[in-house]
């Protein structure tokens, strides 16, 4: 069982230094400024923490869908304790078994498992690049994330939704910059070089 502490806690020290005037500034994922990603990732959580504990219903039958407007004024304590509900949920050895359901998608548990984590390292990444922060990544769940993007085939129809085009890296950069290219991502994407 891979454990979520290590990215869900990274992500929760950097969405605490966001500042207010951050909030509409651009992050690497397109027409989705600071403010709509924290939006998105508070909802990840739910949907992966309820698809951990096996609930069919709102949360895990359809994908977050986002706006600035759905940012709760209370976000700053909302989003660490989501997060801390997701890594809780998946560490019930129950929550690995058979299959369950996340963005309206069926899937085996153990699959769902590597998305959540790979949206953490993902989404952390994209907070941190886009408010001038350092991002650190434990090696099991950026390995973990690697894996998830390197097996999802380059195709606009298995990715929509998922991960944008792979941007191609030198095969002897970092594992990093590996998985952010294959997950759409420039490594090299800052606010003004975009």
């Amino acid at each position: 069982m891979l454990d979520l502490e290590a990215p869900a806690t990274e992500l929760a020290r950097i969405a605490a230094a966001v500042g207010d005037d951050q909030l509409t500034a651009p992050t690497p994922s397109p027409d989705m400024p600071v403010s709509v990603l924290l939006t998105h990732i508070i909802g990840l959580s739910m949907a992966f923490r309820d698809g951990a504990r096996k609930i069919k219903g709102p949360t895990t039958s359809t994908a977050p869908n986002a706006v600035a407007e759905d940012l709760p004024a209370e976000w700053r304590q909302v989003l660490p304790e989501r997060l801390g509900e997701l890594v809780a949920a998946w560490r019930d050895p129950a929550a690995w078994e058979g299959s369950t359901m996340v963005g309206g998608v069926t899937l085996p548990a153990p699959a769902a498992a590597g998305f959540a984590n790979n949206e953490l390292v993902m989404h952390g990444w994209d907070l941190a690049r886009a408010t001038g922060q350092e991002f650190r990544v434990d090696q099991d769940n950026l390995e973990a994330a690697w894996q998830v993007v390197h097996d999802t085939p380059d195709d606009p129809e298995v990715r929509h939704g998922l991960f944008g085009p792979v941007i191609p890296q030198p095969e002897d950069a970092p594992l990093l910059d590996r998985t952010l290219g294959h997950g759409g991502r420039d490594p090299a994407w800052s606010p003004t070089r975009r």
